[in-house]
């Protein structure tokens, strides 16, 4: 069996993703949140292609921030379904916070960032993190 040394860097890298994940997915949830208890709270533009209300964002963002978490804490693992998911979930959260853009930009183009970190950090270095 052949073995590889593991880089504290990307170890590193992919501990970092994990956090990252992890706070997305808790913004992913307040936000939720505030779009389900105050409609009014979020502007909108009239002339956006994708029309859901803020009580559908508002649960939208809470079953994403969810498995966002839940995700980011089963990278501390090494897990292989964790990475798996963590870069679906980072994805979907992506096309979420492109969809979502009209409603609080800046704050959806963060976590856009963010999760682009997640989705490099875990295929790059992902494998630098597995439970022997």
């Amino acid at each position: 069996m052949v073995t590889r040394e593991r880089s504290g860097l990307a170890v590193g890298f992919i501990s970092f993703a994990g956090i990252v994940l992890i706070l997305a997915g808790i913004f992913h949830v307040i936000d939720g949140i505030v779009g389900l208890v105050n409609n009014d709270f979020y502007v909108t533009t009239d002339n956006w292609v994708f029309k859901f209300n803020v009580s559908s964002w508002g649960w939208i963002h809470i079953i994403l921030g969810i498995i966002a978490i839940l995700a980011g804490v089963g990278l501390f693992s090494g897990a292989i379904w964790a990475r798996t998911v963590a870069v679906i979930v980072a994805v979907i959260s992506i096309i979420a916070n492109f969809v979502w853009l009209p409603w609080y930009p800046w704050w959806a183009l963060l976590v856009i960032v963010l999760d682009f970190f997640v989705i490099w950090a875990v295929v790059l270095h992902g494998r630098d993190v597995t439970v022997e």
